[in-house]
Order: structure tokens, then sequence, then C-alpha cells
């Protein structure tokens, strides 16, 4: 079998944490999932992702600090941002500071889809 895209799913919610990977798997791609920013820090798989799904809101370092600190140490991994809490007004500002795109929770399978091809071809 041909190399998979890694995608990485930080979020702090369970259910996310396990859903999702499940989905992308079904959808071609490795996954791994981590339930915080810190966790992914740490994990060595910032090198390795492809793409990072990241929720927003998090406990500790949000998803945007996340962000500033990929881009502090010159990590240039594509971000799709997934969030349950904001408003329209959010996804301009994040597309602007570099996501790939903000999807609201509960998004259609087919949104996540798009939005990682998306981010995978412009890698």
């Amino acid at each position: 079998m041909a190399d998979r895209s890694l995608i990485a799913v930080v979020d702090d919610d369970e259910s996310v944490r396990e859903s999702l990977p499940d989905l992308l798997r079904e959808l071609g791609f490795a996954a791994r999932a981590f339930s915080s920013a810190e966790e992914f820090l740490a994990s060595g798989c910032v090198d390795e992702a492809n793409c990072l799904i990241l929720d927003i809101a998090m406990p500790g370092m949000s998803g945007a600090d996340l962000q500033v600190e990929l881009q502090r140490c010159h990590r240039t991994v594509p971000i799709v941002f997934i969030t349950a809490h904001g408003d329209e007004d959010l996804r301009p500002r994040m597309l602007t500071r570099g996501a790939v795109e903000l999807l609201f929770k509960p998004f259609s399978d087919t949104a996540l889809l798009v939005a990682v091809q998306t981010a995978l071809s412009d890698n």
C-alpha cells in the first residue's frame, strides 16, 4: 500500500478524538489523535503530520496558540480548525492567520474531506 498522509487530530473532546480518526482512516488517511496542543507538541508527530485538524477552544494552549507556536518554530503543517464555539466572524480571522479552513461542529464528512484534500494539495 502506498504511504498514506498522516492527519493529526487535536481536540480535548474524547468523542471527537475517537470518531474523527476512524472517519479519516475510512477515507484513506492515516490518523493520530491528541487530547491537547501540549500532548501534540511533545509527541514528535509535528514533523510527521501532513495536516492538522485542530480544535480552537481547548484548556491550556488553545488551537490558535498552537498555530502561533508552530509558526514561531517554522513548522509548516496545514491546519484545518474545528470549533463548536464562535461565530461567522471567526472564520475569516482564522483564514487570514493562515488556516486552510474553519469548520463549525457538527460538520459533514464531505466538508471535512474537502478541507483535508485542500490542505494536502496546498502542502
